[in-house]
């Protein structure tokens, strides 16, 4: 099984990581990235982390724990020994650094980043292009299929290509697990035949909500006790940026793609509703910006025109931290991403989550059900942007959480350290697999049990 310490070898274990943003550019994604290397790490401080990436300079800069495995050129495991080291210590300290200064001034753009998403999602289910397995997988010990929202239709390609990476760890025989997954809506025909040839075979899928994952897991043919519910891998990472006090600012965020179409008139609609409501409660409309991929900024900014109050946006290489910490001084945030619901819930901060598409009802309400949002204090309301009295629903959902905020704040940071617990549950696990536990590359693995 992987690694056979040849080499650079050194007895050092090798986890290979795949995950849903090789670009970089969606800090939600960049929070579950973050969260589990630095978990990974607590428990193999001396282990080869190896992240699947497109930007191994930018990934040093913002990642400096993981190591770049680079898709679009193999996908090889770096140089170790000293070579290894000094290459590390010049991504951390020089290139990582310099790779973020000039993606900043140099920022491509917004409509080439967009267009790239988009042909990759709409590319057939059976995509002649897939790129080959990463050459790094035959000497992994541990593969990992990090959290997001790519095993969907909407993201064929991307499904796909994790499919394959799992796939061929299990005919290596090496341990395979997904982690803080969000699975659906999946009906393609091709993409549903080819998760149930692989899914099964994997050792552990740690799902982030409990409402639709594990019933397409369970029609997929997953045993039961493979699944677990964990919750996002970002809770933490949000968690720990949690204020003392409540915050006074409204947070906002609209994204509008091609798989969630906004018509015009419920986004003049939304953002009438939030100017007059900011006014009306005399907070500042703080514009909340995740993705640079789909266009969080281009659509969120001029919902802030003739507002009464504003607050600057992050720059372009703001940092995960730093949405973060403007989520943390909201006291209400309305969003249609995900992750920024994700980071005000976990920090006890309701929010009003605006969808326009079945992708993204799943993601809220799996969301909603992990924060009990069937309770007389749900700190999650979901409204539809179809509807066709929006304006009175966004403005009730609105007014109903700022009155409420400081009621369901201590009830949704409980349900975020229950989900910190499960999360890491979910890691002990894993841990199991591995040569039970100790890291020592090339030895049997335990067998998996456990409850769901």
């Amino acid at each position: 099984m992987g690694n056979s310490g040849a080499g650079d070898g050194a007895g050092k274990l090798r986890i290979l990581v795949d995950n849903g943003e090789y670009r970089l550019r969606n800090r939600g994604d960049i929070a579950m990235m973050a969260m589990t290397v630095e978990r990974l790490r607590e428990h193999w401080p001396q282990a080869r982390i190896g992240m699947l990436t497109d930007e191994p300079h930018v990934l040093r800069g913002v990642l400096p724990s993981a190591e770049p495995v680079v898709a679009h050129s193999g996908g090889h495991w770096g140089r170790g020994g000293l070579a290894g080291l000094l290459d590390e210590q010049a991504g951390i300290h020089l290139l990582g650094p310099a790779a973020l200064r000039w993606r900043s001034a140099t920022e491509t753009p917004k409509h080439y980043l967009r267009d790239v998403k988009n042909r990759a999602r709409r590319k057939p289910a059976v995509a002649p292009d897939l790129p080959p397995v990463p050459a790094a997988l035959t000497e992994a010990d541990l593969v990992i299929a990090l959290g997001g929202g790519y095993l969907t239709d909407v993201a064929g390609h991307q499904a796909h290509r994790t499919l394959n990476l799992l796939e061929a760890a299990q005919r290596h025989g090496i341990p395979n697990v997904l982690l803080g997954q969000g699975l659906g809506p999946m009906r393609d025909a091709h993409l549903l035949r080819r998760a149930a040839e692989v899914l099964p075979g994997t050792d552990l899928i740690a799902v982030r909500e409990g409402l639709r994952g594990p019933r397409l897991l369970a029609d997929l043919g997953v045993p039961a006790d493979k699944i677990m519910i964990t919750g996002d891998d970002a809770v933490e990472f949000a968690y720990r940026l949690r204020r003392p006090g409540i915050g006074t600012d409204l947070g906002l965020c609209l994204r509008i793609s091609d798989y969630d179409k906004v018509s015009d008139s419920a986004r003049d609609t939304l953002g009438a509703v939030v100017r007059r409501e900011a006014a009306a409660l005399d907070s500042a409309l703080a514009p909340l910006i995740v993705s640079e991929y789909d266009d969080d900024r281009r659509h969120t900014l001029p919902l802030l025109a003739g507002a009464t109050r504003t607050r600057p946006a992050i720059g372009c290489t703001g940092t995960a931290q730093d949405v973060a910490r403007q989520v943390s001084r909201c006291r209400v945030v309305v969003t249609s991403a995900y992750h920024l619901a994700v980071f005000a819930l976990s920090q006890g901060i309701p929010a009003v989550a605006v969808t326009a598409s079945q992708y993204y009802d799943d993601k809220f309400y799996g969301l909603a059900d992990m924060f009990d949002a069937d309770s007389e204090t749900a700190g999650l309301r979901i409204v539809h942007l179809d509807m066709d009295n929006l304006d009175a629903e966004l403005t009730r959902a609105i007014r109903l959480l700022w009155e409420s905020a400081p009621e369901v704040r201590d009830t949704l940071q409980q349900r975020a350290v229950e989900q910190i617990d499960a999360g890491r549950a979910g890691l002990d696990r894993v841990y199991g697999l591995v040569s039970g536990g100790d890291g020592l590359p090339g030895e049997p693995a335990e067998s998996l049990q456990g409850e769901r």
